[in-house]
């Protein structure tokens, strides 16, 4: 598979060091971005081709993954255009949170093999899920490559409406930020209690991942295995109570409402006409 990547930032290095060697070579990977430093670590580390701009090194790509700030996606979408290999067209995968594909294709004169992701941060490491969604010109073997790209640094999770993407945005995109502020707060209430910051963190960290894993490998609800930690009277059933008094789930799910809904805003702000 040749691959193309418009912007070399923090989620395409990490989609790079899950493809190179593994699911194509990293002489079959061009990267494209204005940052010298960034490409020549790229470079020297997975052995890929680089360039500051966008050229003639796009043809025969099978995959173009656009790895940009939305923000600049309309500008990166207009130099784009006229590379694009009209007889055998590229699957066009975009990372870019907000940009929805009907304005993608549109800035792209009308394209229609787009695969919409909306990665997380723990791709990082491998351990990221992303939502697809794929247009209506997206053929199978196009749709499968997509799939395996992603698969380089997690899950992925099909959707059948590119409407669900602001609630995975919301839920599993910026879900990360939850999972860091929760663990701050248990950081917090350690200090406060009395034991040091690095125990704190010890016991935080090591309490969010296993949990985190047993849930994941458990066929049962976490609301089953919540109960079996919960004694009616005990230290865990004292948390719990106070935070149901204080609408911890509730406010939980309102900041993921809030979440989508700006999601929903970003794509009608960045995807404006013309």
């Amino acid at each position: 598979m040749k691959i193309a990547f418009i912007g070399g930032g923090n989620m395409a290095s990490a989609l790079i060091a899950g493809l190179a060697g593994k699911l194509t070579a990293g002489a079959n990977i061009h990267v494209v971005d204005p940052n010298g430093a960034a490409l020549e670590q790229l470079r020297s580390k997975f052995g890929v081709s680089t360039a500051s701009a966008a050229g003639a090194e796009l043809a025969g790509r099978d995959v173009i993954v656009l790895a940009v700030k939305p923000q600049s996606m309309r500008e990166v979408a207009a130099q784009l255009l006229p590379l694009l290999d009209k007889t055998t067209p590229p699957l066009v995968l975009s990372i870019a949170a907000g940009i929805r594909a009907a304005d993608l294709s549109r800035w792209l004169g009308g394209y229609g093999a787009i695969v919409r992701c909306m990665p997380n941060t723990p791709a990082l490491i491998g351990q990221g899920i992303t939502g697809m969604v794929a247009t209506a010109g997206v053929s199978a073997a196009q749709k499968d490559a997509a799939d395996a790209i992603l698969k380089a640094v997690g899950q992925t999770v099909w959707l059948d409406d590119e409407a669900q993407i602001d609630p995975v945005t919301a839920v599993s995109g910026s879900g990360p930020a939850y999972v860091f502020y929760f663990i701050e707060a248990m950081q917090q209430a350690a200090a406060e209690l009395g034991l040091s910051a690095e125990q704190g963190k010890q016991l935080a960290l090591a309490t969010f991942t296993g949990a985190a894993q047993l849930a994941a490998q458990s066929d049962e609800p976490v609301s089953l295995l919540r109960e079996r930690v919960t004694s009616k009277g005990g230290t865990t059933y004292a948390a719990l109570t106070s935070m149901e008094a204080s609408g911890v789930k509730a406010a939980i799910v309102t900041a993921v409402k809030a979440a989508a809904q700006r999601g929903k805003e970003l794509g009608d702000e960045l995807g404006g006409a013309a």
